[in-house]
């Protein structure tokens, strides 16, 4: 028996020994002894409380404190259940450093120096500031509008057949005939026709006016009279009239943004006929209307009419039509009255190529595009 003693005696050296042995090589490689590892379960136990079997002797249940967490299993998985987890390895040959030092994020990127930076922007700029090629129309942008859209948005009708029109060899552009498609044209500066008549392609507005009685021919009256601008109100751009007309004569009077336009309407040079309706008393004699077309002596000159007839006769009543190309005050008054038949009523049906037809009094419409081109063929525009 005491030999048996003594064998178990040396088996429990020989263990120890190879313990040691043990501890010697882990101590070398840097990794603490196996009574020296701590695991963070949670409690607050020393060096000698029993954190590997379920917490701390000052920390445990029994004394009133926190619950710490409750196997080694848990705790060697890196925290207790519910807690944070921990690094996998806090010894100094962990992967990423000892226990709470500084870890790099998986994404971030090291800092370059600001020389670096500065060398990168200067060759970005050099790139940059490389002169530009210049590339043929084909692959860019190319100068001016399409035609047919510049003809649909003139309102000549939809892209569609505004394409027809420049088939059927109807469209001309600065005097030549257009006769293919995707030519491109500046609104601004070229002269585009259709049929003959100058299209309206820039932004101007043209209106025609029946002017009732008692109206005055201007925008802005400083009386407070009813003026033409009662007429145009809500408009985008400033609309100007074109000519006059008597505050108690009737009929058609233009009103548009086109200054060269209505200057033109109104100079003298360009003789723009004007059509009116006179209502005087008879009876008249048959060389009326020459006297009218040889001149009437007025008080300054002579005023001369281009054409005159009878639309109708009611016993004493006459209607007549006097058509002149002057535009000078009350000068449809003034000669009927110096031939001895002062007017009754008055009321311009047309002026130049634009009717008054059945369009009410008081009512403003807008010109088609033919009437604006007959306006610009009239006078040379």
């Amino acid at each position: 028996m005491r030999s048996s003693g003594r064998n178990n005696d040396s088996g429990r050296g020989n263990y120890r020994g190879a313990g040691n042995q043990r501890d010697e090589k882990q101590q070398r490689a840097g990794r603490p002894r196996p009574e020296e590892r701590r695991y963070d379960v949670g409690g607050t136990g020393g060096p000698g409380g029993k954190d590997e079997r379920g917490g701390s002797k000052g920390g445990g249940p029994k004394s009133g404190g926190p619950k710490s967490g409750g196997s080694r299993g848990a705790a060697a998985r890196g925290g207790a259940k519910g807690g944070p987890r921990t690094g996998a390895k806090s010894g100094p040959g962990a992967k990423g450093g000892p226990k709470g030092g500084p870890q790099r994020g998986r994404g971030q990127a090291p800092a370059r120096p600001r020389e670096y930076d500065a060398q990168v922007e200067e060759r970005n700029r050099a790139r940059h500031n490389k002169p530009q090629v210049k590339t043929p129309k084909t692959f860019g942008d190319q100068e001016g509008e399409r035609l047919q859209k510049v003809l649909a948005r003139a309102g000549m009708g939809s892209r569609r057949a505004c394409e027809e029109l420049i088939d059927q060899a109807r469209v001309e552009v600065n005097g030549q005939i257009v006769m293919e498609q995707g030519v491109r044209v500046d609104p601004e500066k070229d002269e585009i026709k259709v049929d003959g008549l100058t299209v309206a392609t820039q932004s101007y507005l043209f209106f025609a006016l029946n002017k009732p009685a008692g109206v005055v021919s201007t925008m802005e009256d400083p009386d407070g009279r009813q003026c033409l601008g009662d007429y145009v109100t809500n408009r985008e751009t400033r609309l100007f009239h074109v000519g006059r007309l008597d505050t108690e004569t009737e009929g058609i009077i233009l009103l548009t943004n086109h200054g060269e336009l209505a200057h033109r309407l109104t100079h003298p040079r360009y003789g723009v006929k004007k059509t009116y309706l006179a209502a005087i008393q008879g009876p008249l004699p048959r060389d009326l209307g020459k006297q009218l077309k040889d001149g009437i002596q007025l008080e300054d000159g002579y005023a001369r009419a281009d054409h005159f007839r009878v639309v109708e006769n009611t016993g004493k009543n006459y209607l007549v039509e006097v058509t002149l190309h002057e535009g000078r005050k009350h000068i449809v008054r003034r000669m009927l009255s110096e031939a001895g038949f002062p007017v009754d009523k008055l009321v311009r049906t047309s002026f130049g190529p634009i009717a008054l037809g059945d369009q009410k009094s008081g009512w403003l419409r807008r010109m088609t595009n033919t009437e604006v081109g007959m306006l610009m063929r009239e006078v040379e525009l």
